[in-house]
């Protein structure tokens, strides 16, 4: 019995550390900092962007998909990205972002279905932006803890990577791809 637990015991611990030390949480904007081409958020950010994706739920298991329309204005450092979603199942969701400049590359940003203010950093090819987000009543209106990643491929294509926690659990997943419409 005492084998067992004690088993047990490294399993957990084991899985434990590859959630926080070996993951999508794990990295950092300082692991991109050398990385090209470099993410100018007034520029890859601004225009008309098409975006795909999909939408996968706590066991891995793909829930959603979607088509967004995207339009980023910037005037100085003070700019807005507004998205009009239409889901697999008919749905529809706009949601726009007041995004702010500021110190070295950091950045924020809030929409009104964030819990708070998001908090962005800018590194090499990357952008991770972290914030609240309150679902619509309809998915169940919780607040999840989100974490995005952008990353610039060569030719302008942004890949997009979230994942959304309660509790510090996986309660959703996204990956989607975001293009100049041009």
């Amino acid at each position: 019995m005492k084998l067992l637990t004690i088993c047990l015991v490294i399993v957990l611990l084991a899985m434990i550390a590859k959630t926080y030390f070996f993951s999508f949480r794990f990295q950092s904007p300082q692991d991109y900092a050398d990385t090209g081409p470099q993410f100018v958020l007034t520029e890859h950010l601004s225009g008309e962007i098409l975006s795909e994706g999909v939408i996968f739920g706590p066991a891995g298991k793909m829930t959603s998909s979607f088509t967004a329309r995207m339009v980023g204005k910037w005037e100085g450092d003070t700019g807005t990205l507004t998205e009009e979603f239409t889901f697999s199942n008919g749905a529809t969701q706009s949601r726009k972002w007041h995004l702010k400049l500021g110190a070295g590359n950091t950045f924020t940003a809030t929409a009104d279905d964030l819990d708070g203010v998001a908090q962005g950093v800018v590194s090499g090819s990357t952008v991770q932006l972290t914030y609240n987000i309150i679902l619509p009543e309809n998915s169940g209106g919780h607040t999840l803890q989100a974490t995005d990643w952008l990353y610039l491929t060569a030719n302008g294509v942004i890949i997009n990577k979230s994942e959304m926690r309660k509790f510090g659990l996986k309660a959703a997943e996204l990956v989607a791809t975001m293009r100049p419409a041009d």
